[in-house]
């Protein structure tokens, strides 16, 4: 019997072009998008330009909802049309390219109105639409202020992300000229109010403890947001700190994310001492913004001010027994100074409130002699519904510390018990069994009640929770 053969590239080579040829035909007779897939595979420039230009049209004319099991087609049609404009098109004719491109991306307001997306097709195909772009324009040369109102406009319709960071994507290729008419585009449209309709016209589209919600009125603040974020984004394109600085109102600097955004741009701008400032001036308690404090280390590092970055790494570990920080702080120690240090930071931990934080610490950094001796500590005030820090700990200790293993899987099995949490239940017999297992290895309970004894308790209080019993086999 001859050898089956599989199917693929070698095997198909092998059938001729003619034959090929004709088996396409015959599959793509029925299938609307293979045909165009084919015939764009064999048009040039000019006419797959074309081919492109009608079919984008034709999406964007069309209004019938897509549904979730047709998504998948239409992106494939959608990179096929991409796949021209990058690969056909943009060699030899770079200006119409561009042109495609900016119309390709145009689709995505009416295609996400109308499409079932839920598994990101469609945004991954736009966003590749979006990385092309740059080299594109470059390519195309395009003058810069028409650029930017290319720009300017596609920045508009961004409802859905989906030209998300393209003015810095664009800076190189928008040049001075480009992002000083970008600005002034932007600026012009801040001072140009949303049309209000006469108020029988005005459409609600939602209501709150103020009233109404109107359309035009969730327009002017998408319309707010987004001129903020683009001069924003000019002004970090043209480095303009101060430009960026004065978007904010003298009260929202105060605000720790901000005040960390406004420092690292200071500080890249070689203005460390204003740093400093803008970060001195927030208000609240801003050790507790990771941001804001990464951000005063860096500027400290930078003035030469070693010592008082140390001393906000000790502050930061003994706020939130930051791990991270504490080894920047023993790294920058002198040998044999660390060791100290870290024994001193070990001992802090073991009275730090709430405890499940220094038991989380403890198991984690590693410090296990030290867990188990804030595990025996706390006893039967172990917090039960630390699931995970408790298991991790269990996990950890049972090797050399099986009392104080015992008591962490307790804490957990009363916690159960007592809520009557019985998706737990199963976890929290199998952990009684495991404490029957530690018992062997235990001589001295100390304070605290043996194996059986607890067992019992469980009984005389839990005896009715059949469904854990008899998991528990008893």
């Amino acid at each position: 019997m001859a050898k089956r053969k599989t199917l693929s590239t070698d095997t198909l080579q092998a059938l001729g072009a003619a034959h090929l040829a004709a088996l396409l035909m015959d599959i793509a007779e029925g299938d609307a998008a293979l045909k165009r897939r084919l015939r764009m595979e064999i048009a040039g420039p000019e006419q797959a330009a074309a081919d492109v230009r009608k079919r984008l049209a034709s999406l964007k004319r069309a209004k019938s909802y897509i549904e979730w099991n047709k998504t998948k087609a239409l992106v494939l049609d959608l990179e096929t049309q991409l796949g021209a404009i990058t690969g056909k098109v943009a060699p030899l004719a770079p200006a119409e390219a561009l042109d495609l491109l900016w119309r390709f991306l145009a689709l995505a307001g009416p295609l996400y109105e109308r499409c079932d997306d839920s598994n990101g097709y469609l945004g991954d195909v736009f966003y590749m639409a979006l990385t092309a772009l740059p080299d594109l324009a470059k390519a195309a040369k395009t003058d810069p202020e028409t650029l930017a109102e290319q720009v300017f406009v596609a920045v508009q319709e961004n409802g859905y992300g989906q030209v998300d960071g393209l003015i810095p994507q664009m800076a190189e290729a928008l040049g001075p000229a480009g992002l000083t008419h970008l600005k002034v585009l932007v600026k012009d449209l801040a001072k140009t109010p949303v049309p209000v309709p006469p108020d029988k016209e005005r459409k609600v589209v939602g209501w709150g403890g103020h009233g109404e919600t109107y359309v035009d009125e969730i327009e002017a603040s998408r319309r707010k947001s987004m001129v903020k974020v683009a001069l924003k984004d000019i002004a970090d394109a043209e480095g303009d700190v101060d430009g960026y600085i004065a978007l904010y109102d003298a009260k929202t600097r105060q605000a720790p994310a901000i005040a960390a955004d406004i420092a690292a741009r200071l500080l890249q701008a070689g203005r460390a001492d204003e740093a400093l400032a803008a970060l001195d001036a927030a208000t609240g308690n801003p050790r507790r913004w990771a941001e804001w404090h990464t951000t005063r280390l860096q500027v400290l590092e930078a003035l030469g001010q070693g010592e008082a970055a140390q001393a906000q790494r000790w502050q930061q570990f003994e706020s939130i027994l930051s791990a991270g920080d504490l080894r920047d702080y023993l790294k920058r120690l002198p040998d044999f100074d660390d060791i100290e240090a870290e024994d001193k930071a070990l001992e802090y931990a073991l009275a730090f409130e709430p405890p499940e934080m220094a038991l989380f610490f403890l198991c984690h950094w590693p410090a296990l002699d030290h867990a188990a001796k804030l595990v025996l500590q706390l006893g039967d005030a172990l917090e039960g519904n630390d699931y995970e820090t408790l298991t991790s700990l269990a996990d950890a200790l049972s090797a050399r510390h099986q009392l104080a293993t015992t008591l962490a899987l307790r804490a957990m099995i009363s916690f159960a018990l007592e809520r009557a949490r019985t998706k737990r239940y199963r976890h929290a017999a199998r952990h009684l069994l495991e404490c029957e297992s530690l018992s062997a290895q235990i001589e001295d309970y100390g304070d605290h009640s043996d194996h059986a004894a607890f067992v019992a308790t469980l009984k005389q209080a839990h005896g009715r929770k059949y469904s854990f019993w008899e998991r528990v086999g008893m």
